[in-house]
């Protein structure tokens, strides 16, 4: 048994996200088909993080358990063929210890949410971008987010459905910017509640706007109530940056000494 580790590439438009779904298709369950007619084996996909539905992933790590004996190499030539025409890619694959877990292993996790702010329809990067058309004060918002980095009680940013045990998480970064007619929102942090991060966009993006003042977020986080919370972000502006790993980072530093 062989556990391979692959970086997922893929557009979560035609998704109900990325974990099984009983209601429509999910990343997982379209991976896991590939994997069962390149293999012939039912495994089952574990990913460092969840993603709603239309939410997208630039490199989702994950990890499965095979007996065949496959390179990775081959693995991932192989899963990419019968993945099409889905938007779904392996864009990296290789083998781990028995002992690495996608999801556990994991110690940090970043997203961007990108916002096309103009008055122009979206073409190219529909259901790929938040369409807001009123001019954005990006650094307002980079001022306001400020108040969200550290450990809060994030439970007005949190979903009514999110199930983790507690509200309570360490936000290591949260930053606006603007790059011509985008307003890119970057976070990390160890975990995320479910909706935390389109939560933040949501209320930062009333910031932009004008419809809050800066002060109003460190206010509606304070409340610890949903109730105070301004807006949720849509899901097809947000992507899955990064995941990562202690083993990969001391790789990584090696390699660059």
């Amino acid at each position: 048994m062989t556990r391979f580790a692959l970086t997922l590439e893929f557009d979560g438009t035609p998704f109900q996200g990325l974990q099984r779904q009983k209601h429509g298709p999910s990343v997982q369950q379209s991976v896991e088909q590939a994997i069962c007619a390149v293999t012939g084996e039912d495994v089952t996909l574990h990913s460092a993080g969840r993603t709603d539905s239309g939410v997208h992933a630039m490199a989702m790590r994950s990890h499965v358990d095979i007996e065949k004996d496959l390179s990775p190499f081959r693995l991932a030539e192989a899963l990419n063929a019968k993945l099409r025409p889905e938007p779904v890619a392996v864009t990296a694959c290789d083998v781990k210890p028995d002992d690495w877990h996608a999801r556990f292993s994991c110690t940090g996790r970043s997203y961007i949410y990108k916002i096309l702010n103009r008055r122009a329809p979206l073409t190219l990067d529909r259901n790929r971008a938040w369409h807001i058309r009123p001019e954005l004060d990006a650094r307002a918002m980079q001022r306001a987010a400020q108040a969200l980095v550290g450990l809060h009680d994030f439970t007005t940013f949190r979903s009514a459905h999110c199930q983790s045990d507690s509200p309570v998480k360490t936000l290591d970064r949260l930053d606006v910017r603007r790059e011509g007619d985008w307003v890119l929102v970057e976070t990390a942090a160890r975990s995320f509640l479910h909706h935390q991060v389109r939560s933040m966009v949501g209320c930062l993006a009333l910031v932009g706007m004008g419809r809050w003042d800066e002060a109003r977020l460190a206010d509606a986080l304070a409340a610890r109530n949903r109730q105070e919370l301004g807006l949720n972000a849509p899901p097809h502006g947000l992507y899955f940056v990064t995941a990562d790993y202690p083993d990969e980072q001391k790789i990584f530093k090696e390699s660059i000494e």
